[in-house]
């Protein structure tokens, strides 16, 4: 086959079998994009470090990690006390667990805000909801590996939650643990999902993520799409290549966030009990449950709509539904909102007061997510999931009455 690359040498000789030049032209090089990008953009690109991070340092932890209920938590002492920068280790792994959905959320936010959900971005978002469920899955998976106390009694409680489905929910949760309560086989079981089954399906996600967003582009703070004005060479007049200005651009956004990363890893890994909770340092007693269970920080805004639906019959059925209706919602966020507008910057101050409070009530949920029930907590939290589900019925209404600005043909950074 001939070298159609126009490259020699070892390069030469790879592009006639494989097309790397092809790739690095299509998806850096001469992948334009527009030319106003800010802050807001730095976490998709922090979100990928965050992943190489996670799945080195998880392959690190393999090495000397065993996943039976007998030998799981002193094996993890062993690797903060006795494996070679094994403390350093595992503290990269906990912290990145959270600084992944620190940066998905914020990634997500970015989203809203610049409407980047909206046609022809659809798919591109649908496949991201779908990552932010796998990621849920893995963290979840891997928060009862170090079987201490808080890993034990979370899952417990969260396989339990899916008894409550009809029919089916007694099998179902019999069936996720592997037996009738937490045990060894769900150890071995959630070990086995972590680290093979649930990161190929996450990293396949990711390249279909960064595939669809390169067959449409990136969109940006104006909403405006860049594809529609080009130059006589039939490049965007509003495009810059990706390469090399924004990946010289995102080092700065890495180089700030692993100032952030390092600071936490070095001098506050259990970030007050956040990142790594305090009754995790003891480990799992099936015969002593925790004063209050929660569940790590970046799954408590679900928790707390799942508490604040009232049980009834003895089953918290209405509550489960509830938690997964809040996510399952997000995928449908393309069609429900219906303005002509992307971005923030042109919309009218209804939207902007309604993803307001639609942020804050998550906020709000979160924090009340990790603290234990009390009468006023539950009718906050009541209130807030109430904020939270309306965001989605009032988006498609919204058009009737926002007032936005005119968008510019062009962006407006030249």
């Amino acid at each position: 086959m001939a070298n159609t690359q126009g490259t020699t040498g070892l390069l030469g000789w790879i592009d006639e079998r494989f097309p790397l030049t092809k790739m690095m032209r299509e998806h850096l090089t001469e992948y334009y994009a527009p030319k106003n990008f800010n802050f807001w953009y730095f976490f998709g690109s922090l979100a990928l470090l965050v992943l190489v991070n996670q799945i080195l340092t998880g392959i690190w932890l393999t090495m000397s990690y065993k996943p039976s209920a007998a030998d799981a938590f002193a094996s993890v002492e062993y690797i903060m006390r006795d494996v070679d920068w094994g403390w350093l280790i595992r503290y990269m792994h906990s912290t990145g667990a959270s600084a992944f959905f620190v940066v998905v959320y914020l990634h997500m936010f970015r989203a809203l805000i610049y409407g980047s959900y909206k046609k022809p971005r659809e798919l591109i978002w649908i496949i991201g909801v779908v990552i932010f469920l796998a990621l849920m899955a893995e963290a979840f998976m891997g928060y009862l590996l170090p079987w201490g106390q808080m890993s034990y009694w979370g899952a417990q409680v969260i396989v339990n939650l899916f008894s409550a489905i009809p029919v089916i929910g007694p099998d179902l949760s019999v069936w996720i643990r592997g037996d009738f309560v937490v045990s060894d086989a769900t150890l071995n079981r959630f070990f086995s999902l972590h680290v093979i089954a649930v990161p190929l399906v996450l990293v396949g996600l990711v390249v279909a993520h960064i595939l669809a967003l390169h067959e449409v582009g990136s969109n940006n703070p104006d909403g405006v799409e860049i594809k529609k004005v080009k130059g006589p060479d039939g490049k965007p007049l509003d495009g810059i290549p990706f390469h090399p200005y924004y990946t010289v651009k995102d080092l700065v956004g890495v180089g700030v966030f692993l100032l952030f990363f390092s600071f936490v890893i070095f001098f506050a890994p259990e970030m007050g009990g956040y990142f790594l909770e305090h009754p995790n340092f003891d480990p799992a007693d099936p015969m002593k449950t925790p004063p209050h269970i929660a569940p790590v920080w970046y799954f408590t805004p679900f928790y707390a709509i799942l508490r604040a639906v009232p049980s009834f019959a003895g089953t918290q059925v209405w509550g489960v539904l509830a938690m997964g209706a809040a996510i399952v919602m997000l995928f449908f966020l393309p069609w429900l909102d219906r303005s002509p507008v992307k971005s923030i910057r042109y919309r009218g101050l209804l939207f902007k007061l309604v993803l307001a409070a639609f942020i804050i009530s998550f906020l709000i949920l979160g924090y009340l997510g990790a603290l234990p029930t009390t009468p006023a907590r539950t009718t906050l939290a009541q209130v807030c999931s109430v904020i939270y589900f309306a965001f989605f019925f009032v988006l498609p209404i919204l058009p009737w009455f926002e007032k936005t600005k005119p968008v510019p043909e062009r962006v407006t950074a030249k």
